[in-house]
């Protein structure tokens, strides 16, 4: 019962913890990881033992198929040429940059260790820069820091787990790596794109037979990324990789047939899913925080100038993940738009000034891959030897996901000022010029046929027929009117009205299958992005939700 209190008390604390962040002049990731260190406290005493294994299966592999499903796709293929260089270019060099500073500051953590410390704290959290930002960043540059945090954590933990074999084993080998390194992403690729596909055909199948149940098909939805984690990893692959591409897969997957009620549950359920997880990585982190403290100043003799000079090493540490970060972005940067100009190709969205390669720097916050692979170093080096310096490891790594989130606090609105809220007018106009021409192919379909269901009149004439029809058309343009019928005392009134209300109904649910059909047709040649099928699919499923069920 115990696991049961605590589980309930932590849900109760992220609802909390939203309301305070409406109150407190404090970013949500900041309040949520004070109020779970304030939980700890010897006089509250709430303690939770963290397995890092169970942390990252449960966590990460849902979070990250939410946001590769919800990854504009355009957007990611044009831009993919910064996101590939910030997700594997800049790893590699934050590894091998940091890694030597790190074993230079502390003589006592060796150069293996120093390189999987670096590895570990190369991912981002692009979810953090959201709720930071406040979507005040400009567009490309949102876009660059979320397609980086998809590939990043793959990348970063890959680079770890093997800089940790080899300070196990003390046997590393290049080129041995590099290879293992394309076979373990482009694995999780493949199948979680296989495996969100072999799900999509099945779910068709299903909805070809009627089994079209909502409850039923998000659940299916709902055990993808696990499925796709635990599979990639069984088979050696990268798991996070592999729930990435399924969830890009979904949104494809997602155009299916008869899935309106599916759609609109789909986004309620992930919705509350997303809010309650990203809430529980960051009050984690707060309850780890005094145990954290304990360990690394366990073996000194006083607390507090020792905790001060770790403070002091972490500040240092993050200093140089900072440069070399800027260093990375504005090289590469500069570069990717030299190398476009001269193959006559237009310059990316955003010109790289300083402020720009500032804001991209700032914005690389760290947050719970770095928290779960750090408490993923094991205990023992080898029988009866400690793994070196394993406490502070996790301190350097909590050290540094706190200062990222407090840097990028303080700098990123002084950064944004004199800067609007977001606004993308070319997706406004994409959005536009969807509903334009989802309207033409509504009224197009509204006059292929001039005559109403034959059930729906069967006792009419033909002439009153043509008279009804022509009625309820206009009624569709002018809405509400019908209801003056309803409310009339006559039976046959009623029944009249009821025949008309089926018969709009018909035909409003016709003109709404032409207007998705139409939609389809723009995505599939290109013509919209998918955050521009996003939006107006979700205004079309409202609107047939609306109607109801034919009777």
């Amino acid at each position: 019962m115990q696991s049961a209190y605590t589980v309930l008390i932590l849900l109760m604390l992220v609802s909390v913890s939203r309301l305070l962040g409406r109150v407190i002049p404090l970013p949500l990731p900041l309040v949520q990881i004070g109020a779970g260190a304030l939980l700890a406290w010897p006089t509250l005493g709430l303690h939770v033992a963290l397995d890092p294994e169970l942390f990252l299966f449960l966590f990460l592999p849902p979070l990250l198929f939410s946001d590769g499903w919800r990854m504009p796709k355009a957007d990611f293929w044009r831009l993919r040429g910064p996101i590939l260089t910030l997700a594997v270019g800049l790893v590699l060099f934050t590894v091998v940059g940091a890694g030597y500073f790190i074993h230079w500051l502390m003589p006592t953590i060796p150069l293996p260790v120093a390189f999987a410390l670096a590895a570990v704290l190369s991912p981002t959290d692009a979810v953090a820069v959201s709720a930071i930002s406040q979507d005040r960043l400009p567009v490309p540059l949102m876009r660059m820091l979320q397609g980086e945090a998809l590939m990043n954590d793959a990348s970063g933990l890959v680079t770890f787990k093997f800089a940790l074999a080899a300070a196990i084993t003390g046997v590393f080998s290049l080129a041995e790596a590099s290879l293992a390194f394309v076979l373990v992403a482009c694995g999780g690729l493949a199948i979680g794109v296989a495996l969100s596909w072999v799900v999509g055909r099945l779910r068709s199948w299903m909805i070809a037979r009627g089994w079209d149940d909502p409850a039923t098909h998000v659940v299916f939805m709902l055990l993808l990324p696990f499925a796709a984690y635990v599979l990639a990893e069984r088979l050696g692959a990268s798991g996070i990789l592999s729930a990435v591409a399924a969830g890009m897969m979904q949104s494809w997957v997602d155009l299916l047939p008869r899935q309106t009620s599916t759609r609109l549950l789909n986004r309620s359920v992930w919705s509350l899913l997303e809010f309650v997880f990203n809430g529980l990585i960051f009050l984690l982190l707060g309850l780890q925080l005094p145990d954290i403290v304990k360990a690394v100043a366990s073996h000194e003799t006083s607390l507090w100038p020792t905790l001060l000079w770790r403070c002091l090493d972490v500040a240092a540490i993050f200093l140089v993940l900072m440069v070399l970060r800027f260093v990375w972005v504005q090289g590469v940067w500069r570069l990717i738009n030299k190398m476009r100009h001269w193959r006559g190709k237009e310059n990316l969205a955003m010109v790289p000034n300083a402020r720009s390669c500032l804001l991209l720097t700032l914005g690389g916050v760290r947050g719970a891959v770095t928290l779960a692979g750090v408490m993923s170093v094991p205990l023992l080096l080898a029988p009866g030897a400690a793994f070196p310096e394993r406490d502070l490891l996790i301190f350097i790594a909590a050290g540094v996901i706190l200062l990222s989130l407090v840097a990028a606090c303080i700098s990123l609105p002084l950064l944004l000022r004199g800067i609007p809220k977001s606004q993308d007018d070319a997706l406004r106009d994409h959005v536009r010029d969807a509903w334009r021409r989802t309207a033409q192919a509504a009224i197009r379909a509204l006059e292929v046929d001039e005559t109403p269901d034959p059930a729906a009149t069967q006792d009419a004439t033909q002439a009153a027929q043509a008279a009804l029809a022509a009625e309820v058309k206009a009624r569709v343009m002018a809405e509400y009117r019908h209801q003056l019928e309803v409310f009339n005392d006559s039976a046959q009134a009623q029944a009249l009205a009821w025949q008309m209300d089926q018969l709009e109904r018909r035909l409003r649910l016709r003109a709404l299958k032409a207007q998705r059909l139409e939609l389809y047709k723009l995505r599939r040649h290109h013509k919209i992005g998918d955050e521009v099928l996003r939006q107006v699919l979700g205004e079309l499923d409202m609107s047939e939700a609306s109607l109801g069920q034919l009777k």
